[in-house]
């Protein structure tokens, strides 16, 4: 009965019930026990009268109060409780690798707690780290999210063998090469939560055209899958570059999300296609404006009415930097053009490079941790830089401020910026990679 009592969810009933059950329980043994003992004994009925108002009253209030019982909100709070308890790195274990292309392996990581997981935000990345034998300190590199399931129970990461960016301690390769050749099934590495600004809407209505080249089609699958599952509406334009067919990865997996999605439209264009690519791609060239504006743009008149559109970037610095250009010729506000990138693009046109530096004096760093005050000048480049060239080597990934991971506190002084950091900057912190020393004293616990 208190089980029963307890699944009401209405709190006026359930106060009710309570109260009714619990003055009956204490009401009906009273009452046989002054029945037995002395049946005229007036002050006795008063009593049975005065205690079941006062259980009926106890029960009521006990009605109101909160249960234990598991609800569906309770359940809820508990997810939401343990995916916000990870913030630093966790373990990880490689559920699957699955070789995509000729370049490109996928690994599905499942967390080794078997605990619940965060979903995230389409267009996101994870940063892991990697523990190289033949390296002094583990290595930490980003890669976007590949896939994106409503339930999350796993993080696919589709990683390119490819060199690791230019200006880095670790040799060319190091990262994509370890995990492509020694992470296998089984293997565990660590993962921080998911991250990053370069994301999607899913729920906005206007027109999206994800564009990219190479392994930049990873978080476009990301964005594609997520739009298709909760707003299958909205008309989305799928633009992919490869080379030839032999390095077009997940070609057969954006085609099943289309073939269930009308309103996914794909362009594929390759540069140097072989006899065996017929009937695979749509046209042969270069994904560019041109192409935007004689093919996607007809097609979203006539399906939307308009050529307004947001559009996302991902791939290669060279080929972005060109479809920001033309993009921003053809009319394009900048605000509307997204891009994720880590590599440094180059400015745009209107952009005037600024020094925000003292070019007369040294500016003294303090590296708390390390033990070391330096000084700084003009040429030492970001802060990152002028710690690697003195033999400090904070963790850092992207070199963009788009990741996050080198971020670290500043007790002392100020710095600026040399663009405005896409990751997002925890009060009192600072990202090394893209910021130089404002003040004539910088302390950084490094």
């Amino acid at each position: 009965m208190l089980e029963d009592i307890r699944q009401i969810s209405n709190p006026f009933v359930k106060a009710i019930t309570s109260g009714f059950f619990l003055s009956t329980l204490v009401t009906i043994p009273a009452t046989a026990a002054i029945f037995l003992v002395n049946l005229k004994n007036e002050s006795a009925y008063k009593f049975i009268v005065y205690a079941s108002i006062a259980s009926a009253t106890v029960g009521a209030v006990g009605g109101l109060a909160p249960g234990k019982s598991k609800s569906k909100a309770s359940k809820t709070t508990e997810i939401e409780t343990d995916t916000t308890d990870w913030k630093d790195w966790r373990k990880f274990v490689v559920d699957r690798k699955v070789k995509e292309s000729d370049s490109i392996t996928s690994f599905y990581l499942r967390p080794l707690d078997e605990g619940l997981i965060p979903n995230f935000v389409p267009g996101q990345f994870l940063t892991i780290q990697l523990d190289i034998p033949e390296q002094p300190k583990p290595v930490i590199r980003t890669y976007s999210l590949s896939d994106y399931i409503q339930s999350g129970s796993y993080y696919r990461l589709s990683i390119k063998r490819e060199p690791a960016p230019p200006d880095t301690i670790a040799p060319a390769g190091i990262a994509s090469n370890f995990m492509h050749d020694r992470i296998h099934e089984d293997s565990i590495i660590l993962a921080k939560p998911p991250s990053g600004r370069f994301v999607l809407d899913v729920h906005s209505t206007q027109p999206a055209v994800l564009i990219s080249n190479g392994v930049g089609i990873t978080p476009m699958i990301s964005m594609a899958k997520a739009v298709s599952l909760l707003n299958s509406q909205r008309h989305i334009w799928f633009l992919h570059g490869a080379r030839d067919g032999s390095l077009h990865a997940f070609r057969d997996e954006v085609n099943a999300i289309a073939a269930s999605n009308p309103n996914l439209h794909i362009v594929y264009c390759y540069s140097r296609p072989n006899l065996t690519d017929q009937g695979n791609y749509q046209h042969k060239g270069y994904v560019d404006a041109d192409l935007i504006k004689n093919v996607v743009a007809p097609e979203m008149q006539k399906l939307c009415g308009s050529v307004e559109a947001e559009y996302f970037l991902c791939g290669s610095p060279s080929f972005m930097d060109s479809l920001r250009d033309g993009l921003r010729d053809w009319g394009v506000p900048d605000n509307k053009v997204l891009f994720e990138s880590f590599a440094k693009a180059k400015p745009k046109k209107s952009e005037q490079v600024q020094d925000l530096t003292h070019e007369e004096d040294s500016i003294e760093i303090v590296f708390s941790k390390s033990g070391k005050t330096l000084n700084w000048s003009p040429a030492d480049g970001t802060i990152l830089e002028f710690a690697e060239a003195n033999d400090i080597y904070p963790d850092h990934s992207c070199r963009v401020g788009v990741c996050g991971t080198c971020m670290c506190k500043i007790s002392e002084g100020e710095v600026d910026y040399e663009e405005i950091p896409s990751a997002s900057v925890d009060s009192g912190s600072v990202l090394i990679c893209i910021s130089k020393p404002k003040t004539e004293r910088v302390v950084l616990d490094i």
